[in-house]
């Protein structure tokens, strides 16, 4: 999916809601425990819920893992499912990798081919040659993280040289790599009044945004000072819409969710004139 590709879904579904999959089998309905795949299942009923009002779906890959072989077939088997029945939405591989040339190469193959996701978010701290190997495919994207929403961003991404944070090294530095067509940036929710500056540096280019929701932060925030003429937003909500409600009655609740943040999203887009 391209820029443009990934704007219209944004303009036509009036909405640039991320919704997270991150399926904890500890948390999900007891009644889905008895079904063969009980991750998939939740999932897919999730999807099912929310593909309405969602562009993007961002399963984190932690709570498959962890489960072994169980957990990567839960994954392969929700990216095929949405891929058949909602083509148009955006999936995000949150598996925040990065590491040497020869070992990113393999890292991008494994999610960029194999499971076919359209992005994956990726740590810059090794630099462009463990960078540049997930860009080498064309219609995917790289989602660096940048500055983001946890307590402990603070213990080295506003690390100051020379009047330079280091989260701002980091933008400035990857444009050299990609560009808006192929590259996104992590910023959270939870820094929104630091998105004027963040802006300045990449005014054009996607941001992924997570801690909407549960983590506390503002979606007005985050439109008011991150929002740019082709939207430039994609904003996740994890467990406020998957977990909201854990009875029988699970999805409907989740589609609920999507549906206030979709209608939020919707008057923000007016008001800054998208749609």
């Amino acid at each position: 999916m391209d820029y443009t590709q990934l704007f219209e879904q944004i303009k036509k579904k009036k909405s640039f809601l991320c919704v997270g999959l991150d399926s904890d089998i500890a948390k999900i309905p007891a009644h889905l425990l008895t079904a063969g795949d009980p991750v998939f299942e939740f999932n897919k009923a999730i999807v099912d819920a929310t593909a309405e009002f969602a562009v993007a779906y961002k399963p984190n890959i932690a709570f498959y893992e962890s489960r072994g072989v169980e957990g990567w077939l839960s994954l392969e088997k929700t990216v095929k499912y949405i891929r058949s029945e909602y083509p148009e939405v955006f999936i995000i591989a949150d598996a925040k990798r990065g590491d040497i040339g020869n070992t990113s190469q393999m890292y991008a193959k494994a999610f960029l081919q194999t499971l076919d996701f359209d992005a994956i978010t990726v740590a810059p701290y090794m630099g462009e040659d463990s960078v540049t190997p997930f860009l080498q495919y064309e219609g995917k994207w790289v989602i660096l993280l940048a500055l983001t929403s946890n307590k402990g961003a603070f213990d080295f991404q506003f690390f100051d040289s020379e009047g330079e944070k280091l989260y701002e090294k980091v933008l400035k530095k990857s444009q050299e790599w990609g560009d808006k067509q192929n590259m996104m940036y992590v910023v959270g929710a939870t820094k929104a009044e630091m998105l004027g500056g963040i802006r300045a540096i990449v005014p054009d280019h996607f941001l992924l945004v997570p801690g909407v929701g549960a983590q506390g932060g503002s979606l007005e925030e985050v439109a008011k000072y991150g929002m740019n003429s082709h939207c430039g937003l994609i904003v996740n909500s994890s467990r406020g819409i998957i977990f909201a409600d854990k009875t029988e009655n699970f999805a409907a609740r989740a589609g609920e969710e999507a549906r206030k943040l979709q209608g939020d999203m919707a008057c923000l887009l007016e008001e800054k004139g998208i749609i």
